[in-house]
């Protein structure tokens, strides 16, 4: 299935290198005019690259927790994992706290958790593994979701995607962007529109750099201008990430995805969520209790340091929303494809 995808062409950033005594991450903030690596040290700056939004993007957040939990264990004594569990608990919490909404950054600590737990005196070294292991399946499981959300797409269609899903979110090749370079790679992708996604411009100064450094010409729209775009007729599909996918097929993911979800299904435009099976929560029932993580309202202030808003006003800045199952055609992880997921194909998909 991905023998006609040329991987080396269409997958060029790392977001996130281990040296081997720190861990190095892509300053998301500064994109696209400067590429800055982000030199860490310790687990504490870790957690607080994660909540500044210096990495992001659920599956690259899990990665760098994992490494997150490598630097922590420099810092303690212990005999054996059972050990070193007790003792990393603190900084696992930390880690854990840094941001709510992603599912993976629960999921790849747990998974830590679980490789000290069966450790011995080589603990440290399972832990290292176990990170490298996390990346390395991450890489793995976007090029085949990326295989399988292509061949939903019929040749010559045209795309919408939403914020940033791309190899800077991930190991590597991206969730739905992954789907779009090899759609594009396979001839099946014409034109790619991407919104800005206000008020971090993530498919403003992300999406559509990584799209230009594969060779891929994007074209920017305004958030805003989404819903008159499908009602020309110039897009069959809207491909999207997400950071959970509920026990019903509901999907939490950027701001502004649902009123996408809801456009898509008025103007008969198919509408496709592709993340790894890692973000999918099977102990969480629906979206209505997904924690929706709001930050600071200042955000929506300005763009770029300069000022756009009146003073002394309010705001109110959800940074994800969610889009109901009942709006998904299909949802893909490197397990399959979900069409018209509801809670039995779930449940079928992915027991619980």
């Amino acid at each position: 299935m991905t023998d006609t995808i040329d991987f080396d062409r269409y997958d060029r950033i790392r977001p996130i290198r281990w040296t081997g005594d720190a861990l190095e991450l892509l300053d998301q903030r500064k994109l696209p005019f400067e590429v800055d690596y982000v030199r860490c040290d310790t687990s504490e700056a870790v957690a607080e690259a994660i909540n500044a939004l210096t990495v992001r993007g659920a599956p690259a957040i899990g990665i760098a927790a994992a490494w997150g939990v490598v630097l922590a264990a420099r810092d303690i004594e212990a005999s054996d994992g059972a050990q070193a569990a007790i003792r990393l608990d603190p900084a696992i919490a930390h880690l854990n706290a840094a941001r709510p909404t992603a599912v993976n950054l629960a999921w790849a600590l747990a998974r830590m958790r679980r490789a000290l737990a069966a450790a011995g005196a080589d603990w440290r070294e399972v832990l290292a593994r176990e990170a490298e292991a996390i990346a390395t399946e991450d890489l793995a499981a976007n090029r085949r979701m990326g295989a399988l959300g292509a061949a939903l797409i019929e040749p010559g269609s045209n795309v919408m995607t939403h914020c940033n899903t791309g190899s800077l979110a991930t190991a590597g090749f991206g969730t739905a962007l992954g789907v779009i370079r090899a759609g594009v790679a396979q001839g099946r992708i014409d034109q790619v529109f991407a919104g800005e996604t206000r008020p971090w411009l993530q498919g403003a100064r992300l999406t559509v750099w990584e799209l230009q450094q594969d060779g891929i010409a994007p074209t920017l729209i305004a958030d805003a201008a989404a819903s008159h775009l499908m009602k020309s007729g110039k897009v069959q599909w809207v491909v999207v990430g997400a950071d959970r996918i509920c026990a019903n097929g509901d999907v939490a993911n950027k701001i502004g995805t649902y009123q996408l979800a809801i456009a898509a299904r008025h103007h008969g435009v198919k509408f496709m969520v592709a993340a790894p099976s890692s973000t999918v929560d099977m102990d969480t029932a629906s979206g209505d209790l997904i924690h929706i993580e709001e930050r600071d309202p200042g955000e929506l202030f300005g763009i770029g340091g300069t000022r756009t808003a009146a003073a002394d006003i309010g705001a109110w800045n959800p940074v994800f929303d969610v889009t109901p199952h009942e709006l998904i055609d299909a949802i893909v992880t490197e397990r399959g494809v979900i069409e018209n997921p509801d809670a039995s194909a779930m449940h079928e998909a992915f027991g619980g």
